[in-house]
C-alpha cells in the first residue's frame, strides 16, 4: 500500500513495479499479478486468453481509495493476451489495454500481452560502470534513426532488433558516430505516426521484436562503445479508444477541457499535468526506459507545446496569473530533471524546444527546466535557409549565417539536422542544395564542415551522410543503392572522415560555451561570401584549428587569412579533395599541404597567410612545428596557371550522378538472406 500512497503523492517514481501485471507464485499455485489505476470505475475484470475473454470470471476489487484495482489470476501465462473491462463512471463498457503492459500484439490487433520482465542477461556491465557525467566535456556526433526504415528485408520484412542490432553498430564504427538517437519504440498502432503517437508508454513495438531483443540491441550497442538516445513522448497520446483515453469512463490521464486537453491539429490528447497519478506515471516512465533498458539519454519530444497553454489553439485557458506559460509543466521538468540528474548522471536529456524559453539547460536551482541540452532550432533554421539560397543571393544574408553566435552560448545546444527536414515536402538534404549536382555535393561537404566547428553536439538523420535524394519514406529502407554511384558514395567517405576528425580534435568540441573556443577572424566579407573563425581548447598541446568557407562556386585565389601567429600552417582538411568528390582545385601549399605565415597585419591580426580557397568549400587548418613550408612568390605564377578547366573536368565526371538516377524509388537490395520473422502470434 505504500507505493499506492506514493503513487496518489505524485512520489513513486518507480510505479512500474507496482501496476501493471507480473507473475507470481504462492502457496496456492502460479499465475500473475494485475494492478490498475482506474479511480471513477464502477467495476473492472481482467480479461484473456486463460478464461476465454469472459469478463464474469476475474473481477478486480478496489485497494482503499487509492483508485488501483487488483487481482490474481491462477494459471495465467507468459504470452497470455489479456485486457481490462472497465466500466466507467459513464456506465459505458470499454475494453482498454493495460498501461504499464510490457509487451502488445502485433499492430493491427492490440491486446496486452503477459510477459516476465526478468528475460534477459546483461554483457555491458563494463561500460554503463565507465559512464561519466552527461554535462562532461566529450565530443557527441548523433545518428538519428528510424528503426522501421534503415534497413528492410529484401521481401519489405523489417529487420528485428537483433538483426540490426549488429548492423547498426558496424555502421556506426565504421561512419565515426557516438551515439545512436532512436525515434520512439514504444507500442504504437500507427506506422505513419513515426512512433510519436503512443500507446503502450511501457513496451518497445512488438514490430521488431521482444523486450529481451531490444535489450540485446542495446547491449550489442554499448559493447561497440555507442550510446542510445531515445525519443519520448509525455506531451500527448492518440485518440485510440483502447488505449488511455477516457480510461475510467472520465478524463483520466488528460486535461477534461479540451481548450487545454487537446491538440487537434495532431489528433490527440495532452496529459494532465495537475494530476499526481500522471507525474508518477511519466517520471517513472523516463525513469523505466533509463533503468531497465540501461539507456544514455532521452530527447523529449514537443517540449514547446507543453510548455505554452496556447501553443496551437485558438481557444486556451491562461494559467493562475492570466499568462500563457503552462505552470503545472514547468514543475514537472524541473521534478523530471532534478531526479533523473540525481539518479542517472549520465544520462543526457535534452529538449526539442523551439522557442526562446529561457534557462532551459540551466540547473533547476538555478531557476532553470533542468535539461542537459537544447536541440538548436534557431540555427537549424537559419543554416538551412542560408544553404538553399542560390549562391548569387547569400551576400545578402550574410547576417543571418551569423546571427546563431547570438547565442550560441545561452544554452548547452545540439545542432540538429533531424527527420523533421526532410520530410512533407521539405526536400532530402542534398536536395535542399541550389545549383547542379556538382554544387549539390560541394554545398553539403561544406555544410557538414560547418555543422562540426560550430559549436554545440551533433546531430543528422539517417541517408543524409550519403546524400539520399528522395525525401526519408517511413515506409521502405534507406536508398542504400545510391552507393553504388561513385558522389554518393565519396560524400559517405567524407562523412567518415570529418566525423573521426571531429572525434579526435578536442579544439572542436572541448569549449563549446565561451567566446575562448570560438572566434570570428573574419565575417564581413560580404562580396566574396567568406568566412573565417577558429576553435580553440585549453592545453598547449591542442593547436587552434582555423575554418575558412567559401559560399560560392568559384574558387577565391590568393585569399588573405588573418591569423595570430607566425610560423607554419598546415592544410588538415579540404571539402574540395578529390577523394570526396570535389574538385581537387590547387590550394596553392606544397606537397606536404604547409604555407607560412607572412609576418604582416592584415584585418587586426599580426600575421596572415595566403591561400586559394576551392569553389564551394571549407578548409580547415591549423599551426604545426612542421618546417617544410610553401614559399608564396614562387608558387603564385603556377597557382594563376592552373586552368579552370581541371574543376570542370572532375565536377563533369562527378556530374555522372544525374538528378533522374538519383530519383529512382525502387531500391537495390543486399545479398543478405533474410532472417525468420518474429512470431506474430505468440511473441509480438
Amino acid at each position: 500500500m505504500e507505493q499506492a500512497y506514493l503513487f496518489n503523492r505524485g512520489e513513486d517514481y518507480m510505479v512500474y513495479n507496482f501496476l501493471g501485471s507480473r507473475p507470481y507464485s504462492d502457496g496456492d499455485g502460479e499465475g500473475y499479478l494485475f494492478r490498475v489505476w482506474a479511480p471513477n470505475a464502477i467495476s473492472i475484470s481482467v480479461i484473456g486468453d486463460f478464461n476465454n475473454w469472459d469478463s464474469e470470471c476475474n473481477y478486480m476489487y478496489r485497494l482503499d481509495n487509492t483508485g488501483v484495482w487488483e487481482c490474481k489470476i491462477r494459471g495465467a501465462k507468459q504470452w497470455d493476451r489479456y485486457k481490462y473491462r472497465v466500466i466507467g463512471a459513464d456506465s459505458r463498457a470499454y475494453d482498454k489495454i493495460d498501461p504499464f503492459a510490457r509487451h502488445f500484439e502485433t499492430r493491427p490487433n492490440n491486446a496486452s500481452i503477459l510477459y516476465n520482465f526478468d528475460d534477459y542477461k546483461w554483457g555491458d556491465g563494463d561500460f554503463c560502470s565507465g559512464r561519466k557525467d552527461a554535462l562532461d566535456v566529450a565530443p557527441i556526433n548523433i545518428y538519428e534513426v528510424h528503426l522501421g526504415s534503415w534497413r528492410r528485408h529484401p521481401d519489405g520484412n523489417f529487420f528485428t532488433y537483433r538483426e540490426m542490432a549488429l548492423d547498426l553498430a558496424e555502421y556506426c564504427r565504421k561512419m565515426n558516430y557516438t551515439h545512436v538517437e532512436l525515434m520512439p519504440v514504444m507500442e504504437h498502432p500507427l506506422d505513419a505516426s513515426w512512433g510519436y503517437q503512443v500507446t503502450g508508454y511501457y513496451a518497445v513495438t512488438s514490430r521488431f521484436g521482444t523486450p529481451a531483443d531490444f535489450k540485446y540491441f542495446v547491449d550489442i550497442m554499448h559493447q561497440n562503445n555507442i550510446k542510445i538516445i531515445l525519443d519520448w513522448v509525455p506531451a500527448h497520446f492518440p485518440k485510440n479508444i483502447e488505449a488511455l483515453i477516457r480510461f475510467d469512463g472520465t478524463p483520466c490521464y488528460e486535461y477534461s477541457d479540451p481548450r487545454i486537453g487537446e491538440h487537434r491539429e495532431w489528433g490527440t490528447y495532452v496529459f494532465d499535468y495537475s494530476k499526481n497519478e500522471v507525474i508518477s506515471f511519466l517520471i517513472s516512465n523516463a525513469v523505466f526506459w533509463l533503468e531497465e533498458f540501461h539507456l544514455d539519454g532521452l530527447r523529449v519530444d514537443a517540449v514547446s507545446s507543453m510548455l505554452y497553454r496556447n501553443y496551437g489553439r485558438t481557444q486556451y485557458i491562461p494559467n493562475v496569473n492570466g499568462g500563457t506559460e503552462n505552470l503545472e509543466v514547468i514543475e514537472f521538468f524541473k521534478k523530471l530533471n532534478s531526479i533523473i540528474r540525481k539518479n542517472y548522471p549520465h544520462a543526457m536529456m535534452i529538449a526539442e524546444e523551439s522557442t526562446a524559453w529561457p534557462k532551459v539547460t540551466h540547473k533547476v536551482e538555478d531557476g532553470g527546466l533542468g535539461f542537459t541540452h537544447k536541440w538548436n532550432m534557431g540555427w537549424m533554421h537559419d543554416t538551412l535557409d542560408y544553404f538553399s539560397t542560390d549562391s548569387y543571393a547569400r551576400g545578402w544574408h550574410h547576417d543571418q549565417f551569423c546571427f546563431s553566435m547570438m547565442y550560441a552560448f545561452s544554452e548547452n545546444f545540439v545542432l540538429s539536422l533531424s527527420h523533421d527536414e526532410v520530410v512533407h515536402g521539405k526536400y532530402s538534404m542534398i536536395d535542399k542544395m541550389p545549383g547542379d549536382i556538382w554544387r549539390k555535393f560541394a554545398s553539403l561537404r561544406t555544410l557538414y564542415m560547418y555543422q562540426m566547428s560550430h559549436p554545440g553536439a551533433k546531430l543528422n538523420f539517417m541517408g543524409a551522410e550519403f546524400g539520399q535524394f528522395i525525401e526519408w519514406r517511413f515506409y521502405e529502407e534507406l536508398e542504400w543503392f545510391m552507393l553504388d554511384y561513385e558522389s554518393h558514395r565519396l560524400l559517405q567517405d567524407y562523412c567518415s572522415v570529418l566525423n573521426k576528425f571531429y572525434i579526435d580534435h578536442p579544439q572542436l568540441w572541448a569549449d563549446d560555451h565561451s567566446w575562448y573556443g570560438f572566434e570570428w577572424i573574419d565575417a564581413t566579407d560580404t562580396l566574396n561570401n567568406v568566412f573565417i573563425y577558429k576553435r580553440a581548447c585549453p592545453g598547449e598541446e591542442y593547436k587552434d584549428i582555423y575554418c575558412a568557407l567559401n559560399m560560392v562556386p568559384k574558387p577565391l585565389e590568393g585569399y588573405k587569412i588573418p591569423v595570430y601567429e607566425p610560423g607554419t600552417y598546415k592544410l588538415v582538411l579540404n571539402t574540395d579533395d578529390m577523394s570526396f568528390g570535389g574538385s581537387g582545385y590547387p590550394t596553392g601549399v606544397d606537397v606536404n599541404m604547409c604555407i607560412k605565415a607572412v609576418e604582416e597585419e592584415y584585418n587586426g591580426k599580426p600575421y596572415h597567410i595566403v591561400i586559394n580557397i576551392p569553389p564551394l568549400a571549407g578548409i580547415y587548418f591549423m599551426k604545426v612545428d612542421d618546417p617544410v613550408v610553401t614559399d608564396i612568390k614562387d608558387t603564385a605564377v603556377k597557382i594563376k596557371a592552373v586552368s579552370s578547366a581541371k574543376t570542370k573536368t572532375v565536377a563533369k565526371k562527378v556530374t555522372k550522378t544525374t538528378k533522374s538516377t538519383a530519383k529512382k524509388s525502387t531500391a537495390k537490395t543486399t545479398n543478405r538472406k533474410p532472417s525468420s520473422k518474429v512470431d506474430k502470434t505468440k511473441k509480438q
